[in-house]
C-alpha cells in the first residue's frame, strides 16, 4: 500500500474513471470520482460517491484477480468473521483502457497500525479467527495457487532463483548462512494434505480497523486454494513479542507450516532489502528450533 498525492500513476486516473463509469455504468455517472488515499500497487482505487469504489488493475498481471474476485468473494463472505469487498459489478476495457476493472461496496475503515490497533494481542487473535474461518470454507472448485496467485500457495521452489539471489547480494548485511538454513528447512516443508483457501496478502494495509479492532480484510487478489503458509507471514512483518506469541497460540499451525511461513516471510523480506523483516525471521527460526 503506497500513498500516492498525485493521481494519474499507470495513466490511470479520475477523468479516465468518470469516462468508464459513464459509458458503462450511466446509473452512476452523476457520482463524484476521489483516489483513495492510501492505494494499492497492484491496482488504482477510486471513491465512486458514498457508497462503491472503482479498482482498476495497473498491469496485465493483476487481471486475472478481476474475475476471481468477482466469483468467489460472495461465496466466501458469509463463512468469514469480518466484513470483506462486496464485488457489485465488473467493467469492461474501454475509453483507451485495456483491461476488466471492477465496482465494489466501499468499507469504512482506518488501515491497521500500531497507531490504529489498540491491543496488538486482541488484534493478532482476531486474524487467527479469520484464517480458520477462511481455512475451514469448502475449497471444491476453488482456484488452485498458481500464476493469478503469483504462486502464494504454491510450493516456496518457484522463487528459489530469486532467493538466491538476493542472499548472494545482501551477504554482507546480513547473516547469509543462517538465512540460507531458514531457505533450506522452508523448501523441506511441505504441504500433503488437500488445499485449503487462502488469502495470500495479510498484511497491514489490508486489514481495516474501527475503534481500535480488525472489521474488514480486503485485497483477495493473490487469493485461491493451496497451502495457507503464506497466510503467517504477518507475524513477522506486523507482530512482535507477545503478539506474535499470541498470534502463533491462536493461530494453532504445525512446525512445518511456520518452516514455509518463515520462507515466504525470509523470500519477500530479502528482495525488498527488509532487513528488519529479515532479522525477525532468523531470530524466530533460532527460537523456535534450538
Amino acid at each position: 500500500m503506497t500513498d500516492f498525492p498525485e493521481d494519474g500513476r499507470a495513466g490511470i486516473d479520475a477523468d479516465l474513471v468518470r469516462r468508464l463509469v459513464a459509458a458503462q455504468f450511466p446509473q452512476w455517472a452523476d457520482l463524484p470520482v476521489t483516489p483513495v488515499k492510501v492505494d494499492g500497487w497492484d491496482n488504482r482505487t477510486y471513491r465512486l460517491g458514498a457508497d462503491l469504489t472503482a479498482r482498476l488493475p495497473t498491469a496485465a498481471a493483476y487481471v486475472p484477480a478481476v474475475d476471481k474476485e468477482h466469483q468467489w468473494l460472495p461465496v466466501l463472505a458469509p463463512y468469514l468473521p469480518v466484513e470483506i469487498p462486496t464485488a457489485i459489478a465488473k467493467g469492461a476495457p474501454g475509453e483507451g483502457y485495456p483491461y476488466p476493472w471492477a465496482i465494489r461496496r466501499w468499507i469504512d475503515g482506518r488501515t491497521a497500525s500500531t497507531e490504529t490497533v489498540t491491543d496488538l494481542p486482541a488484534f493478532a487473535e482476531a486474524i487467527a479467527d479469520f484464517i480458520h474461518a477462511l481455512q475451514s470454507i469448502d475449497a471444491t472448485g476453488g482456484p488452485l495457487a498458481g500464476k493469478h496467485s503469483f504462486y502464494r500457495g504454491a510450493p516456496l521452489q518457484h522463487y528459489h532463483h530469486e532467493t538466491v539471489e538476493a542472499l548472494a547480494e545482501l551477504k554482507d548485511r546480513i547473516d547469509a548462512d543462517l538465512a540460507s538454513e531458514v531457505w533450506d528447512a522452508a523448501l523441506a516443508s511441505t504441504w500433503d494434505r488437500p488445499p485449503v483457501w487462502f488469502h495470500g496478502d495479510i498484511a497491514h494495509g489490508n486489514l481495516l480497523v474501527q475503534e481500535g479492532r480488525l472489521t474488514a480484510v480486503i485485497d483477495f487478489g493473490t487469493s485461491g486454494v493451496g497451502d495457507p503458509a503464506c497466510d503467517l507471514v504477518i507475524a513477522y512483518t506486523f507482530f512482535s513479542g507477545s503478539s506474535r506469541d499470541t498470534f502463533r497460540e491462536a493461530v494453532a499451525q504445525d512446525a512445518g507450516m511456520w518452516a514455509r511461513a518463515r520462507g515466504w516471510a525470509l523470500w519477500k523480506a530479502l528482495i525488498t532489502s527488509d532487513l528488519a523483516v529479515v532479522q525477525a525471521v532468523l531470530d524466530d527460526y533460532l527460537i523456535q528450533t534450538r
